[in-house]
């Protein structure tokens, strides 16, 4: 006997309704930060992307879709997205058209 065989028995006039929660909508506070790096590289420039506040599987699809679209390689952690080369204007013009707000850094 499972639990709503136990409340049906307990409550035999209640008449079951299905109810679904709504989805709320990720919305990011702060601009995402994109900037640009070759400190601590060996010389080779990235543009790194910080400041992400949703979930590290969000953070992969970005990622993914701005290294495919652009077809060059980086990765992403802990909130964080590098990717090769200076590419600053195209990504933070992608990222815009998702929805986010960014905010450049450095030159």
């Amino acid at each position: 006997m499972d639990i709503r065989d136990q409340l049906k028995n307990l409550f035999p006039d209640h008449d079951e309704q299905d109810f679904t929660m709504p989805e709320e909508k990720f919305v990011q506070r702060e601009p995402l930060i994109c900037k640009f790096e070759k400190k601590g590289r060996n010389g080779k420039p990235v543009t790194v992307i910080e400041g992400f506040e949703g979930s590290d599987s969000d953070l992969k699809v970005i990622s993914k879709k701005i290294k495919t679209t652009l077809g060059i390689g980086g990765s992403e952690k802990d909130g964080t997205i590098v990717i090769q080369g200076d590419n600053r204007d195209k990504i933070m013009k992608m990222l815009h058209d998702m929805g986010y707000k960014t905010k450049r850094v450095g030159g």
